[in-house]
């Protein structure tokens, strides 16, 4: 099952970070499925920043960049997969 979390508010492509505004909790170690008009891939989170710091977990509400292993764009759909 895979509840929506977020829309990609940005895409860095030197790093490969995704900008979100979460609409649920994320933490390291969840798998996440990155959804939209050209993009559709499952990867598992290891790294989350708020501000440029690194954290383990973030909450409903928090602005976050994710790393990503793929291109993504702006409006891109995530999900977190709940198993």
């Amino acid at each position: 099952m895979e509840n929506k979390i977020g829309v990609v508010e940005d895409y860095f492509a030197k790093v490969s970070v995704i900008a979100v505004k979460l609409e649920d909790e994320l933490k390291i170690a969840d798998k996440i499925h990155i959804k939209g008009h050209t993009t559709d891939f499952i990867q598992e989170v290891d790294s989350i920043q708020i501000e440029h710091k690194t954290v383990s977990n973030a909450n409903k509400g928090d602005s976050v960049g994710i790393k990503v292993k793929e291109r993504c764009r702006k409006g891109d759909v995530l999900y977190k997969i709940v198993e």
